[in-house]
């Protein structure tokens, strides 16, 4: 007999729907329960490719005698954290601010007025790992609800009055400076693991915010922040942490050598990172970097687009009961399928009997192509085409194996992260094959975003068969907007712009914190224990950073002062936290390096058949121009065409680019020379 979980659109409640749990999704039902029974609410927050999410499931909440023990005392919770972040926020603060750390899955126990009074995150069946097993807490916890309760209250009203104050980062605003985004790259540096890559001891991530801004910061003049950027996208292009069969990157490395995954493969890591390699391609036209962007957005097609064009979320670690089970390989399987080119392929990755994890092999370069040239005595151009070969045997031996589970709900927020990608790869490769598939999958995005996830007119957050949620978040709106201002200055259709100019006065109605920024929650949303405003950026960047990204590139195309006035007021509360973490702020050190730097708004007008129209395009695309925002339109420019290209008349009646930078323009110009000058 399945549960309440079983009319959820969500995997993970999916997952859950035939547990003995008495289940309740997130909603007025269950909370009404609580209060009416007076019963303590048994939260269980996770995703779907947790791998320690599955552990517990299948140990106690599969467990006939845990499961009573829940139903009987507990009014029972399970959330899809990556439905509900807002509520993810909250509690992960909680559970934090109790334990001194969190992850998932996260176990927190409320009152039935949603306050929370005890918290944790996985719980074994039995004792062990020096932790008390999840019964025992059950047991110890529902004896104090009924016999301690105005203790329970009394923790439960100091932790709710804790988080509460967490929601404003500092009273002490900053103004950035070109200075401070120096001292923040120089703390980069001093902090950087020239050993093995990034920053941090293991597990290591992979920090595509942080690459992005030191990648701006050398378009800005600084040749050292360059060099810690390579030096990470280099070690983890060898493989282990990026699947060189099948393309994509996992969610972050188990060790220090960026070896050893955990190999669950989320959206969002791939999107922020293929773009973050793009962005390295276009400056040091490195072709390691260029493959890794076309095997990254090859494998998002393949694996994880849905056939109406929305991203699917995830894919799980585990396959057939077993982490990594997917993605590893013994000898004799690579012998087997590589036969001839096995002893080649065996030199390139330092196979060895034994393996290197678990008896098995997690393939990673372990000699370069000059190496292997020099080695085997061949041309190095034809090392990349015998390692592709073996890469694609690999590949169709692998797909004949029992694949990870896949979430394929599709997120707002993260498939506006995707669609930026892509739309970026589509104009950088323009005139390619790749380009051209690039610009289909962004053009589907971007259709599919605004009709499914936005039916009659309202943005929603989650989507799955043909469903989706009512809820709705910030990162959703500023995401998309960034994504869809990606696609404008791909294709110039300006049915994009429209609808990104349409989203910001709704995320600004909708969000606004008088007091600077903006909630994470609508103001005409569910009303929590408190109104979550997360500045800080984490796997996925802040929303306040993303919508104070997104307010910036608006003001460029539309001379809106009142769109900067919302993203300097933003800026200047975490100024002083992002120059001593910037790891933690990375993309709003991206943002400041935008409204610090000198933008270039860019018009170009002409006749898009024309050749000389496009070679003034191409300009603007061949480079990494992190600080230029660009509008191109027929003339004359239709009504609803932005504003930056309003009154630009013709030169000679020729294709003609206006360069205007800090409220000067240039003269108008006909010629690629020309333009190349105003713009470099």
């Amino acid at each position: 007999m399945p549960n309440r979980l079983a009319n959820e659109i969500s995997p993970y409640l999916l997952q859950h729907a035939h547990n003995p749990v008495e289940w309740f999704p997130w909603g007025n039902e269950a909370l009404e329960k609580a209060k009416r029974e007076n019963k303590p609410i048994f939260l269980s927050i996770g995703y779907a490719a947790c791998h320690w999410c599955h552990v517990m499931a299948h140990e106690s909440f599969e467990d006939p005698e845990t499961a009573n023990l829940m139903n009987v005392h507990f009014v029972n919770i399970k959330v899809d954290r990556e439905e509900r972040p807002d509520l993810d926020s909250i509690y992960m603060s909680a559970t934090q601010a109790m334990t001194g750390s969190g992850g998932w899955p996260m176990s927190v126990f409320l009152t039935p007025d949603l306050q929370p009074f005890y918290a944790g995150t996985y719980f074994p069946p039995v004792r062990r790992y020096n932790m008390p097993s999840f019964r025992e807490i059950l047991q110890v916890l529902a004896g104090a609800w009924e016999n301690e309760r105005e203790k329970a209250i009394d923790s439960a009203e100091r932790i709710t009055t804790h988080i509460r104050s967490q929601t404003r980062l500092s009273t002490y605003e900053l103004t950035l400076r070109q200075e401070d985004l120096n001292v923040a790259a120089k703390n980069l540096l001093e902090s950087y693991d020239w050993g093995y890559g990034g920053w941090g001891d293991a597990p290591k991530f992979p920090q595509p915010m942080t690459i992005e801004f030191l990648l701006r910061r050398r378009i800005a003049g600084d040749p050292e922040a360059l060099k810690p950027a390579v030096h990470v996208l280099h070690a983890m292009a060898r493989g282990g942490m990026y699947d060189v069969v099948g393309g994509g990157f996992s969610r972050y490395s188990t060790d220090n050598f960026w070896r050893v995954p955990h190999f669950e493969k989320m959206l969002y890591d791939n999107a922020l990172l293929s773009r973050a390699y793009l962005h390295a391609w276009q400056i040091t036209k490195e072709p390691e970097y260029k493959r890794i962007v076309e095997g990254t957005l090859d494998f998002v097609a393949r694996e994880m687009t849905h056939p109406e064009g929305g991203f699917y979320s995830s894919l799980d670690a585990d396959s057939d009961g077993e982490e990594g089970k997917f993605y590893v390989w013994t000898s004799d399987e690579l012998k087997l399928n590589l036969r001839d080119d096995y002893e080649f392929f065996q030199t390139a990755y330092g196979i060895t009997e034994r393996g290197n994890w678990e008896g098995k092999t997690v393939l990673q370069r372990a000699v370069d192509n000059a190496t292997l040239a020099a080695r085997f005595k061949i041309d190095p151009e034809i090392v990349t085409a015998k390692l592709k070969k073996c890469h694609s045997k690999l590949l169709t031996a692998r797909n004949e194996r029992v694949r990870p589970g896949t979430d394929d709900k599709v997120l707002t927020a993260w498939n506006g992260l995707m669609l930026a990608a892509i739309a970026e790869a589509a104009r950088v490769f323009d005139g390619t094959e790749k380009g051209v598939t690039h610009n289909r999958m962004a053009t589907r995005s971007g259709n599919f975003l605004l009709t499914s996830l936005r039916p009659d007119g309202y943005l929603r957050r989650s989507w799955r068969d043909g469903k989706a949620t009512e809820e709705v978040f910030l990162e959703d709106y500023a995401a998309l907007i960034l994504g869809l201002l990606e696609l404008y200055q791909m294709d110039f259709n300006n049915r994009w712009f429209v609808a990104a100019l349409e989203l910001a006065e709704e995320m600004i109605e909708r969000f606004r914190d008088p007091e600077g920024g903006f909630f994470d929650s609508p103001g005409d949303g569910e009303v929590l224990v408190i109104r979550p405003k997360d500045l800080q950026d984490n796997a996925t960047p802040s929303g306040n950073a993303l919508a104070c990204e997104a307010l910036l590139k608006l003001a460029a195309y539309t001379d809106n002062g009142s769109y900067r006035d919302l993203a300097e007021q933003s800026l200047k509360a975490i100024g002083e936290a992002a120059i001593r973490y910037p790891t933690a702020f990375a993309r709003w050190l991206s943002a400041a390096d935008f409204a610090l730097g000198n933008v270039k708004q860019v018009a170009v007008l002409g006749e898009a058949r024309e050749e000389s129209f496009q070679e003034l395009i191409e300009v603007i695309r061949n480079e990494f121009r992190p600080n230029v925002v660009t509008a191109a339109s027929s003339f004359p420019p239709q009504s609803d065409a932005p504003m930056l290209l309003a009154e630009r008349p013709l030169v000679n009646g020729r294709p003609s680019a206006y360069v205007c930078e800090g409220f000067v323009c240039s003269q108008p110009v006909n010629t690629v020379k020309a333009l190349h000058q105003q713009l470099d």
